[in-house]
């Protein structure tokens, strides 16, 4: 037997009979189950943890707060993407193969912008709702209403739709990298390539400025709420706080360093190495880009929880959902928010 006749032997393409097929990705069965089990396990967190959001505000009166329904339109994103992307996106990690063709490949990678961006700039909507709420509360009564964030949730929608098929269909983020595409492709890839430019425009654009708009208005917030707590206890104690004003000063930090430390562990180094890839000729090994896109994937597993199971409202909601439509138990507990 010759060495080529050995080296084909050895080496598992995605499609055998083309010559121009990308090798399949070669892990021990245990561990190919493994991946499987967990990226699933993340997937079915990611779906039905947002599926209860949605349906505990769609449910409930009492929750379709202006707040409320930014968060219902933010789960509305990170369900779509648990369901429509992350799927194919899972075979594509523990395969090393796209089985599905070009045009195919193009329209999940738009959905996965689409749904990302949308995910990160209902994020930043958030930020803006709740230091409104608490920094300007007379004036967020008059203007913020239900319609008000349902004209901002659409154009969140419309413009990380149009924004992401345009730049992934015109092919102008791949401007000046035609060489290195032709070299790199192969018949069972999926890769979108970003050049120097629109490297730097699309992190900064989805990421960076809304991060750090996040950033200051959370501070903002923090320091108002415990302005607040402050003359909340002097009122009370005569000027020694109190113990309920101290557990909320606790909670709120507590909850902003959740909301941003979540964010930003997620995103951060998948935006860090979109920027620094075309500067160092996309030196990034492939396993470790594809783990910082689940990394980044996360954050939409984690917003349920962050938004959902950290409020008693949210959790009262899930309870009764729970046991009134899964359990079959119903009393007149179940009955206090509808």
């Amino acid at each position: 037997m010759t060495s080529n006749e050995t080296q084909t032997d050895n080496v598992h393409l995605c499609f055998p009979l083309l010559p121009n097929s990308c090798s399949k990705l070669h892990h021990f069965v245990v561990v190919k189950v493994a991946m499987y089990v967990c990226l699933l396990l993340m997937i079915l967190t990611t779906v039905f943890g947002n599926l209860l959001i949605i349906i505990s505000i769609s449910h409930f009166k009492h929750l379709q707060s202006p707040t409320h329904l930014i968060v219902r339109s933010l789960a509305a994103s990170d369900c779509l993407l648990g369901s429509l992307v992350m799927p194919y996106s899972m075979v594509r990690s523990v395969e090393g193969c796209w089985y599905l063709g070009d045009v195919v490949c193009k329209v999940h990678s738009s959905l996965d912008m689409t749904f990302c961006i949308s995910s990160l700039l209902h994020l930043g909507l958030i930020s803006v709702d709740r230091y409104w709420a608490i920094c300007d509360p007379l004036r967020y009564r008059l203007r913020v209403t239900n319609t008000t964030v349902t004209v901002f949730t659409v154009f969140i929608w419309l413009f990380a739709f149009v924004y992401s098929f345009s730049v992934v269909f015109s092919g102008i983020a791949a401007v000046g990298l035609e060489m290195l595409i032709l070299q790199t492709y192969c018949v069972g890839s999926c890769v979108l390539f970003f050049n120097k430019e629109w490297g730097l425009i699309c992190p900064i654009l989805t990421f960076f400025l809304p991060g750090a708009i996040m950033s200051f208005l959370y501070m903002k917030i923090f320091h108002v709420a415990r302005k607040h707590a402050k003359v909340m206890s002097e009122r009370v104690t005569g000027g020694l706080k109190s113990q309920s004003s101290a557990q909320r000063e606790r909670k709120a930090a507590k909850t902003l360093a959740i909301v941003m430390g979540v964010f930003m562990f997620c995103w951060l180094p998948y935006f860090t190495v979109t920027i620094l890839g075309p500067f160092f000729n996309f030196a990034t090994p492939a396993d470790v880009f594809d783990a910082l896109v689940w990394f980044a994937y996360l954050n939409s597993t984690c917003n349920p929880l962050i938004y959902g199971f950290f409020y008693p409202c949210f959790q009262k909601a899930f309870h009764i959902l729970i046991s009134t439509y899964i359990c079959g138990v119903r009393n007149s507990d179940t009955l206090i928010y509808e």
